[in-house]
Formats: C-alpha cells, sequence, structure tokens
C-alpha cells in the first residue's frame, strides 16, 4: 500500500504563516505579498504584481514566444558568422566584406543585424539562407550594401521563408558642434585649435560642425611662402624680396589681432569639409655664391598652399645692370640694382591677390656709371627702400620693407619682412640696409656680413657686400622658409 500524507495546509514553526495553502481548486505556494506562485484549475501565475520572474544562469525557456524584438549582442562581429534566433548582431565590415549564415528557419525564428561602422556600402555583408530555406521567397542570398542600413529578418513559412520586417537606411549619429582636426604642430588658446605647419604636411578634417550653418567651418588660416636670397656680385646686391603674406581671421575664431592683410572681409574665406588637405611649405631661396664668382641676382623663394590659397616666393634681389640679372617678381619683389641708369625694383604682388600679398622691391641707380647702388626688399606691408641718389664712391644699402603681424598663433609675430641691399664695397663709410621686420636679412657692409631670412618668417634674405671688407667673405643672405598656420573654434 502506497504511503500517504494529506494536509491542506503547510505552516511555518516561527511565525505560523503559510507556506502551502488549499484552498478550494487553488494552491498557493508562499503567502501575503510575496506568493511567487499560484496554480488552479486553468492559470498558473508566476511572480507578483510588481515582482520580476527571471530565468536562472543557463536556463532557457520553451513556449512563450516573442515579442517581435531580440536581444543584441554588442560584441562587433569582424568575419564570417551563423546568426542565433532571437538575437541582433553589429557587422563590422571594415576590414573586408563577409556573410552572415542564417540558421535552419523555424516558424516565429527571428534575427536582426546592423551596419557597424556605416561601411556596408564599399565591404558588403552577404545574408546566406540555411540549405533550401528561402529569404524573400528565394532560396538565394541576400546582399546589404547600404551604408548604415539595418534589417531584421523573421521566418513565416517554408513559401517565404525569411521575411524582413525592418528595414532602417538612415543611420542615426551625433551631430557635432564643431571642427575636429589632426595635422601639423597643434595648441590650443581657450576655445580655438591652431595647427602649425612649418613643412609639408596634411590638415586632415575628421567632422566638421553640423548644425548652425557654414560658418563653424570657416577656419582663419595664415599662408606665408619662402622669402628670396639676396643678389650677389664683387660689388654688392640688393635685398631678396618677402614670401607673400595672406591672412584671413573668420568669424569664428577669436577676436585676436590680425594684420592689415586681413582678408576678411573680402579675401579668399575657406569653408572646410570631412577630408584631407595637403599643406606645402614653401623653402627660401638659397644663397648666391661667395664674393668674386659671377655676379648672380637672388634665388626666388618657393610657394606655400592651403586648399584654394596660394602665395608667392619672394622675388630675389638684384646683383647688376644685365637685364638678365634684375630684381625679380613675387609675392614681394627683391630690391633693384644700378648705377647710372634706374633699375626698378621686382614687383610685388604677383600674381595679384586681394589683399595685396606684399609689396615692390626697392629700385635703385643714380650713380655715376662706375658706382653702384642697391635697394632693400620688398616686405609684406612696406616697400623695400629706395636707393637713387648720387653716392660719390658708392652707395649704402636700401632697408629691407617691413612686414605684416598678427596674432592667429596666440601672440603677436611679425612675417614676411624684406632683406636689407648691401653698401658698395668701395666706399668704406657706407652701412648694408637693415632687416624688415618680421624675419628679413641683413645687407652686408664693411663691419657686419649679410645675413639670412629667418626660417619660418617668409623674410627675405641679405644682399652681398663685395670681398673688399674682411668682414664681408660669404654668400648672400639665404630668405627665410614659410609657414601655415590654421586656426577654428573647437567647443
Amino acid at each position: 500500500m502506497t504511503s500517504k500524507i494529506k494536509v491542506d495546509n503547510i505552516n511555518k514553526v516561527s511565525d505560523d504563516s503559510n507556506i502551502i495553502k488549499k484552498c478550494g481548486t487553488t494552491t498557493t505556494i508562499g503567502s501575503g505579498a510575496s506568493n511567487p506562485i499560484v496554480v488552479d484549475g486553468s492559470a498558473v501565475t508566476l511572480g507578483r504584481c510588481g515582482g520580476t520572474v527571471a530565468l536562472a544562469s543557463g536556463a532557457t525557456q520553451t513556449g512563450f514566444g516573442r515579442t517581435g524584438t531580440v536581444d543584441w549582442n554588442t560584441t562587433p562581429k569582424t568575419a564570417t558568422f551563423t546568426a542565433v534566433s532571437g538575437d541582433g548582431f553589429f557587422a563590422n565590415t571594415t576590414g573586408s566584406a563577409f556573410n552572415m549564415n542564417l540558421p535552419a528557419g523555424v516558424a516565429g525564428a527571428i534575427v536582426s543585424v546592423a551596419d557597424y561602422a556605416g561601411t556596408w556600402q564599399t565591404n558588403n555583408l552577404t545574408v546566406v539562407p540555411n540549405g533550401t530555406d528561402k529569404i524573400g521567397g528565394t532560396n538565394d542570398n541576400a546582399v546589404l550594401n547600404t551604408q548604415g542600413q539595418s534589417v531584421t529578418l523573421v521566418f513565416v513559412d517554408s513559401t517565404q521563408g525569411w521575411i524582413n520586417t525592418m528595414d532602417s537606411t538612415s543611420n542615426v549619429t551625433g551631430a557635432p558642434l564643431f571642427i575636429c582636426a589632426s595635422g601639423g604642430t597643434i595648441t590650443e588658446s581657450g576655445d580655438y585649435k591652431i595647427h602649425t605647419f612649418t613643412g609639408p604636411g596634411t590638415f586632415t578634417v575628421n567632422a566638421v560642425a553640423a548644425v548652425c550653418g557654414p560658418t563653424r567651418n570657416n577656419v582663419s588660416y595664415l599662408v606665408v611662402a619662402g622669402g628670396a636670397s639676396g643678389g650677389s656680385t664683387t660689388i654688392g646686391g640688393a635685398g631678396g624680396g618677402a614670401g607673400g603674406f595672406r591672412e584671413y581671421r573668420a568669424p569664428l575664431s577669436g577676436c585676436y589681432s590680425v594684420s592689415p592683410l586681413n582678408g576678411n572681409p573680402g579675401g579668399t574665406s575657406i569653408t572646410v569639409t570631412a577630408q584631407a588637405y595637403p599643406i606645402a611649405v614653401g623653402a627660401g631661396g638659397a644663397s648666391g655664391p661667395a664674393p668674386g664668382n659671377p655676379s648672380v641676382k637672388g634665388n626666388p623663394g618657393s610657394v606655400s598652399t592651403f586648399d584654394t590659397v596660394t602665395s608667392a616666393g619672394g622675388g630675389g634681389g638684384a646683383a647688376d645692370n644685365c637685364a638678365p640679372k634684375r630684381a625679380d617678381p613675387g609675392g614681394s619683389g627683391g630690391g633693384g640694382y644700378g648705377a647710372s641708369g634706374t633699375n626698378a625694383g621686382g614687383t610685388g604682388n604677383t600674381p595679384p591677390t586681394s589683399p595685396a600679398q606684399g609689396t615692390n622691391g626697392g629700385p635703385a641707380g643714380g650713380n655715376p656709371s662706375n658706382y653702384a647702388n642697391a635697394g632693400g626688399g620688398g616686405g609684406a606691408i612696406c616697400a623695400g627702400e629706395s636707393i637713387t641718389g648720387n653716392f660719390p664712391g658708392g652707395g649704402p644699402g636700401g632697408n629691407g620693407g617691413n612686414g605684416a603681424t598678427t596674432s592667429i598663433t596666440a601672440s603677436p609675430v611679425a612675417y614676411a619682412g624684406g632683406g636689407g641691399a648691401s653698401a658698395d664695397n668701395r666706399a668704406a663709410s657706407r652701412t648694408g640696409g637693415d632687416a624688415g621686420t618680421g624675419g628679413g636679412g641683413q645687407g652686408g657692409d664693411p663691419t657686419r656680413g649679410p645675413t639670412s631670412g629667418t626660417a619660418n618668417t617668409g623674410g627675405g634674405g641679405g644682399g652681398q657686400h663685395g670681398p673688399c671688407a674682411p668682414n664681408n667673405v660669404g654668400p648672400a643672405g639665404a630668405g627665410g622658409s614659410g609657414i601655415v598656420v590654421i586656426r577654428y573654434k573647437f567647443q
């Protein structure tokens, strides 16, 4: 005979509350507000109002069905994988295209997948059905090739197979408020970033402001080309012209002080987009030969560029009266050199820009035929000094023209000064021309040698004084290299 225990209620010893209670057709396990299970003839209720029913770790459920959603797997897939019903996946095809294999089709099965990195338009994700299962009524692969796409597939029956119930082709992203970029040497001044290029490089815009119109993507810039070297002869040489100076202060780049050549309004505005911008920084013109070698005019500087803005290299300083060796044009022109006739300095702002990127070199001449004068190289703001009078025994050297000062780098710096010309070496009392402010080199005379333009200022080099003075046996001053600076609001 089978043993039985017959009770209607089981109570706790501690407080006499129900553990199991039988009342009619209903059995309650637990009591009061914490009842976890109620069993009667037609329904089983798990949990209580406001409570939670949880599956233990490793447990599974059956028979409850799904509500049309998936549980997302937040570890992105980067290679071919097999999907699991009830799960969603992020497919990262940045490295290469790959496949998502669908599970065997069972009515109600559901799978979702989304473009993790916005690269499906380049590297596709191919969805592969299991065996003879279909996708949208066809037993064939489906190729997902739209950027930012996400799809949800539900298996309906053997006729249609997997049907896409949700297809999004618009990837929601946060809208950046400011430019985000890299390249060059980056410094900060308050809410502004400053990228300084002292040599060739790339300004890479990774993101641009997506709100408040294009003004936020308008950048400030300074583009200075390489300065030219001074002229070199056995008697003396003119000053080299400064590299072209172009500046633009954008509306949202802060109220720093700018030069008179600021191009806003009226100049060339640059509104950046998300792309790479090659930066060219012009080299200074190489110095001419030492005295005693053939007379040569200065070598021109090289251009600097940022996007649509190009600054021209400085024009070389003249060396003698031979027409092919007269001063060159450029961002700023080289100084002229001459005796009985008057030889003009090189023309600045060549090719022309608005505002002008530089000035003319100083003309020279007017002395008796066997003596000479030399003009200073042009600077960004001021033309080179003219030396055109009658100076018995030889004239002094003209001063280089002054450059322009801007605080785009957060402190005032002068750029693009013209090179000073040398004195005629046959007149011991004559002085060489001074350097133009902004990195120009000084001209030679009996007490000092010529100097080169300062690196990364675009200054012109000083003219070479001849070999008669013991302190002047080196070559003419080389031109200073250029610089590119870009500034914008980043927060």
